[in-house]
């Protein structure tokens, strides 16, 4: 098994963070993985995507232009990369700003509004853990167990105190996502 996920978005939207999440736990389930990040030198603002491959098997490059799956947070992110998810693919986009829906046919779409439910959680840096819960709902690749895990070690410790609060918006993105 190997799933080659590209995660953009806006930088500030916990693109990368999502993405160091991810990584961390499949390495909590003896995965292999892979995490290359790129961004604009405008950070927040700016754009912001990660490649995450997580595999059983040894990965051979982080270099990739094809992903199993593509989690587009913006809409400069959708128009670049929808065509980038491969034929029978999964593409999940948060409708907060997009003014073009994904129009392709050959792949699956989920919807997660994970902007709006952030909001209203009186939480708005939840936005990248409700994704990612959908994510989880869709291509139960990694545990929750293990997401945990990887929050503990990617978060500074003086912020473990709002690890209950990213743990309900992971329930959340897996109460909320639809497919289109």
């Amino acid at each position: 098994m190997t799933e080659e996920i590209l995660i953009a978005g806006f930088g500030g939207q916990g693109v990368l963070s999502m993405g160091k999440i991810m990584a961390y736990s499949a390495m909590m389930q003896d995965m292999e993985v892979s995490w290359m990040p790129s961004y604009g030198p405008e950070m927040r603002g700016g754009t912001a995507n990660v490649i995450v491959i997580i595999s059983d098997e040894r990965i051979s490059s982080p270099i990739i232009r094809h992903f199993d799956t593509g989690i587009l947070l913006n809409q400069q992110s959708l128009d670049k990369f929808e065509d980038s998810i491969k034929p029978g693919g999964v593409l999940v986009y948060d409708g907060n700003g997009i003014n073009r829906h994904p129009v392709r046919k050959d792949i699956s779409i989920f919807r997660i509004d994970a902007a709006e439910e952030a909001g209203r959680m009186k939480s708005p840096k939840v936005n990248n853990m409700i994704v990612l819960g959908g994510f989880m709902k869709i291509k139960p690749i990694i545990t929750l167990e293990n997401v945990i895990k990887g929050l503990k070690k990617s978060l500074p410790e003086r912020y473990h105190n709002l690890i209950p609060v990213n743990e309900t918006a992971l329930q959340r993105g897996m109460e909320i996502i639809r497919e289109v």
